[in-house]
């Protein structure tokens, strides 16, 4: 009997799937080698189903002989293992960013002789499609909240945009860019920033936002998203308060808080010691941490530790000493902060807590350090970067660029160039038209 292999994501099964396995089994015995999560991620698909769930119903299809887990995108290392006389695959990625992984099989099959056949895409159905219409429907609390554990298992870095309102929330959701070998990049989830929310209302970042007024925020956001939310809780407010703003959080669908281990009125770490800023102590940062961790209800919900010792000039070792005491703590995951825009504290930070703990995941928000691209950091072992304010920066330019020379001009013909064509706004919320 002739050998097929057939790899697959599978999240949703659909004609089209069992259309391409119906054609693969004329050809012999198929093996279906099933995307892992970190296979997924490479191909920035994260599944909603676990691989178990996938491979079960797999299993239980009549054109199936066996499921074998495929840890890559790329098909090389199960191909040379099973050597299969067929690889049976749709003809779509000839021209998507999947071409250079259908480059590898062809030159694969080579070695042994096998063939790769191609079905015709089932354009009436496909996961695209699938997804897409999900979308639209919206996504429930629990499928949110858990995402982000899934990207960080899956991805080698996960990108994580700001977002102030409904409308940079959309922005976060659909902005996209084709790379130089046609992967479409996009971002991950979406970051609520203190400082953001409370300057797009007019209010200083003093914690005078308080967190009912931030979660009316953030259900706005995710009446028109899909992707998981990470909050920024400041410092927490004290160890008691915190339990039930963790509650509140994992309630809406909230994936992550990050608190930092600061006291009193908070100000923004970017001023470092040019304003009045006190570190909090270990053993009360711990505290806080063991009551966030035991006030949440689901295993998806993170309380992830911000430490501030390299923005108050504390040093390398305190920052070292904090991160292992907050892991030790429960927490899960270390953001580590710094207003320097040479990156080689960051990256001695991450090296330094990589040769202890090489699981736990690091987040960092480079601001200052903006030279530092999102490969980089994954190298190092940075698991997410949060670009943290960028949304508001770049609204308040322009609008105010727009006012003065409305002003200037007396009129609104130079400021056109500058704005959305009305056409453009009117369609640009589903329901408008």
């Amino acid at each position: 009997m002739k050998k097929v292999y057939v790899s697959l994501i599978a999240d949703l099964v659909h004609a089209g799937h069992i259309n391409i396995l119906k054609k693969a089994a004329t050809f012999g015995e198929v093996t279906v080698g099933l995307l892992t999560l970190k296979a997924c991620g490479e191909l920035n698909d994260i599944p909603y189903l676990d691989f178990d769930k996938r491979k079960e119903v797999l299993e239980n299809l009549s054109q199936v002989k066996e499921v074998i887990a495929q840890d890559s995108a790329s098909y090389v290392k199960n191909l040379q293992n099973l050597k299969p006389d067929f690889v049976v695959h749709g003809d779509d990625w000839k021209d998507s960013y999947q071409k250079k992984y259908r480059k590898e099989v062809i030159e694969t099959l080579k070695q042994w002789g096998g063939e790769l056949v191609e079905i015709s895409y089932s354009k009436d159905i496909n996961d695209m499609q699938i997804k897409e219409q999900m979308g639209k429907l919206g996504i429930t609390t629990t499928a949110r909240q858990s995402r982000l554990r899934k990207l960080i298992n899956a991805k080698p870095v996960v990108k994580i945009l700001e977002v102030h309102n409904a409308l940079s929330g959309l922005i976060a959701e659909n902005a996209s860019e084709a790379t130089s070998d046609d992967e479409n990049v996009t971002f991950d989830g979406m970051w609520s920033s203190s400082l953001t929310d409370s300057t797009s209302k007019g209010k200083p970042d003093i914690e005078a936002v308080d967190t009912t007024a931030r979660l009316t925020t953030i259900n706005e956001i995710f009446e028109v998203t899909t992707k998981p939310l990470i909050y920024d809780a400041d410092t927490g407010g004290k160890a008691e308060h915190f339990e039930f703003t963790v509650r509140s959080l994992e309630r809406t669908g909230v994936s992550a808080v990050i608190i930092e281990d600061k006291t009193g009125l908070k100000k923004n770490s970017l001023f470092g010691n040019d304003v009045s800023q006190t570190q909090d102590t270990i053993e009360n940062f711990c505290h806080k941490i063991k009551m966030g961790k035991n006030a949440q209800i689901t295993n998806d919900f993170m309380v992830i530790a911000r430490i501030e010792s390299l923005i108050l000039e504390a040093g390398m070792n305190d920052a070292l000493q904090r991160a292992f005491a907050y892991v030790e703590a429960g927490a899960d995951g270390i953001m580590i902060h710094s207003r320097l825009k040479d990156p080689a504290e960051i990256i001695e930070f991450v090296t330094s807590f990589r040769v202890k703990d090489k699981t736990t995941p690091v987040v960092v928000v480079p601001t200052s350090f903006n030279s530092v691209t999102t490969d980089e950091f994954a190298k190092i072992g940075v698991n997410v970067v949060i670009y943290a304010n960028h949304m508001l920066r770049a609204a308040y330019p322009g609008m105010m660029n727009v006012a003065k020379s409305i002003l200037k001009h007396k009129r609104t013909l130079e400021a056109e160039p500058d704005c959305m064509k009305i056409k453009d706004i009117l369609e640009l919320i589903p329901g408008t038209k």
